[in-house]
């Protein structure tokens, strides 16, 4: 009971996205199966009751065929209707519900160092998103729904036979009820463990053929190309060893669901013999408890590949359901109480896990509204993590922080397969290609969208495939202008390009920087320092040294970093 207590968040998301759908797909589903039992039943009874009448002149004329013929035509109809609809609900709302788990996840992910987490396992989401909440879709198709079915097909095949006999119907009863949802538990407990190691065998041969293809080079370049190959290797024999097992888990369940049918056609044959034979029944009302039992091991068969499949749904509602009941965290900055100030910070210390050493210690910084601050410094000295904290991608252990609100231009350019258009419209969702060309112009890259085929809406690789490395960081810098926020923070914004095409976008962001826009640059370029009105510099963590512009300490500053 304790491992299916990780199913009650997901359940309570699925009944209260789509509430009346879900129980409608029940439903339907049940009538489904009780339209083919009765179907069967009826048709047996009616070809019974065809072949008693007519053995004898008077009764085949008095014989209404009409009656029963009509029900089995209705039956048909029926049946097929209830299965299109079936189909129809309940895959509309378990997609619909699917879409709303990955969107709830997703943003149950927006807080403060989740970034940094993803980085370190980049997979981890992604399998989140897809293998897992694949997964959930067992619970409602597989479980749920023919469970329904199975239930109200057992409790109107009892009501039936009772009828007929008491006795009757409760061997009946005792039967589906022992073997049909008895057969499923021991499918479920059965494959629990090689369902888990199958499931991980699937992550592990993904995650792993994702690092080989995207790191081969660096693979090759350490040597580690066949031990990473190998490790593939290794964890598709455990994955093709947890479907062996599974298979003959599965051919097993099934021998058991076809003796279990077996059993409630003999125990429906020799109820019916008896009761004919006593006169309770006709031949015909036997015949039609014959073909009912024959159809009322369908729903609980289905039930097979939804207990199967069970280790794997728990295993992934364990790792994603508590998630659905976290509100998502959004950072939401503390405006300065001073008008005059874009950005206070007093005493800050900031760790990146507990009881790690401090990688920033003792920060304390006045920006004002309208000036550009470089922050320079070796690698590793704290630059790239002050920028973290004012964007909101980390939290700080102790001190006080108030600034406006920012947007962070990373050293790496963040694009993705989709149009020209779509890449911008990520920083405003709202805007007009107008608005996009706008920003192209300030950023220097209007002319050569203008000269591509289809202009914005120019279909651009994964990561920006199709754009060169100078054009791509444009790209981002158009992005940047786009979202239009009173705080940019720059790190290292001209890594990697030319003299020329870095001098010409430090140029266009200090024109796009007006009196009220505030700058902070991260930075060991004297080019992209050169433009600040400001420079302190840090080292270990701390801020060591600080010169305003035109001063002799901002020239021998300047001097320390490097030129490109």
């Amino acid at each position: 009971m304790n491992k299916l207590a990780v199913l009650k968040p997901v359940l309570k998301l699925f009944f209260r996205e789509k509430r009346g759908k879900l129980w409608a797909g029940m439903l339907l589903a049940a009538m489904t199966v009780l339209c083919g039992i009765l179907l069967l039943g009826l048709s047996g009874w009616f070809i019974t009751a065809t072949a008693i009448a007519g053995l004898a002149t008077a009764t085949a004329l008095a014989f209404d065929v009409f009656a029963p013929a009509a029900g089995i035509r209705l039956m048909a109809i029926l049946r097929t209707a209830s299965r299109y609809a079936e189909r129809l609900v309940t895959h509309d709302a378990t997609l619909a519900v699917l879409a709303a788990m990955r969107e709830k996840l997703f943003r149950s992910w927006a807080a403060p160092q989740a970034a940094k987490e993803l980085l370190r396992r980049p997979s981890r989401l992604l399998f989140r998103l897809t293998a897992d909440i694949d997964a959930l879709d067992a619970l409602y198709l597989r479980v749920l729904v023919p469970a329904a079915a199975a239930f109200v097909t057992m409790l109107v095949v009892g009501i039936a036979f009772w009828l007929m006999d008491a006795t009757f119907s409760l061997a009946m009863v005792a039967v589906l009820l022992i073997a049909g949802f008895g057969l499923p538990v021991i499918a479920a407990l059965w494959a629990m463990k090689p369902m888990r190691r199958r499931a991980k065998a699937v992550e592990a041969v993904r995650a792993r053929s994702i690092d080989l293809v995207s790191g081969q080079t660096d693979l090759l370049m350490a040597g580690r190309l066949n031990a990473q190959s190998a490790s593939i290797c290794a964890a598709d024999q455990r994955l093709s060893e947890a479907d062996d097992h599974l298979n003959r888990i599965e051919i097993s369940v099934g021998a058991g669901f076809g003796v279990a049918s077996v059993l409630l056609l003999c125990v429906a044959l020799l109820g019916g013999v008896w009761l004919a034979e006593a006169g309770v029944i006709s031949p015909a009302v036997a015949a039609f408890a014959l073909l009912m039992a024959l159809g009322a091991m369908e729903p609980f068969a289905a039930l097979r590949r939804g207990a199967m499949e069970l280790g794997r749904t728990l295993m992934a509602a364990g790792r994603v359901g508590n998630r659905y009941e976290t509100q998502p965290q959004f950072y939401v900055p503390v405006q300065p109480a001073d008008p005059h100030e874009a950005v206070y910070l007093e005493q800050v210390n900031v760790r990146y896990e507990d009881h790690a050493p401090l990688v920033l210690q003792d920060i304390s910084l006045t920006v004002r509204k309208g000036e550009k601050l470089a922050v320079v410094g070796t690698s590793g000295t704290g630059k790239s993590t002050l920028m973290a904290l004012l964007a909101g991608e980390i939290e700080s252990q102790s001190g006080t922080i108030r600034h406006e609100a920012a947007t962070l231009l990373t050293q790496k350019t963040q694009l993705f397969q989709d149009s020209l258009a779509e890449n911008l419209r990520l920083a405003r969702p709202q805007a007009s290609d107008a608005d996009l060309m706008q920003v192209l112009e300030m950023a220097g890259l209007s002319e050569t969208v203008g000269d591509m085929p289809q202009q914005l809406d120019t279909m651009l690789g994964e990561g920006g495939l199709g754009l060169s490395g100078g054009q791509a960081r444009r790209l981002a810098l158009a992005r940047l202008f786009l979202h239009n926020t009173p705080l940019w923070l720059l790190d290292e914004p001209t890594e990697g390009l030319d003299k020329a095409t870095a001098q010409d976008i430090l140029q266009r962001l200090a024109q796009a920087g007006d009196q009220s826009r505030t700058m902070i640059i991260a930075t060991h370029l004297r080019r992209e320092a050169e433009i600040a009105d400001r420079i302190i510099v840090m080292s270990n963590g701390r801020m060591t040294a600080e010169a305003s512009k035109d001063t002799q300490a901002f020239s021998e500053i300047l001097n320390t970093l490097r030129q490109v």
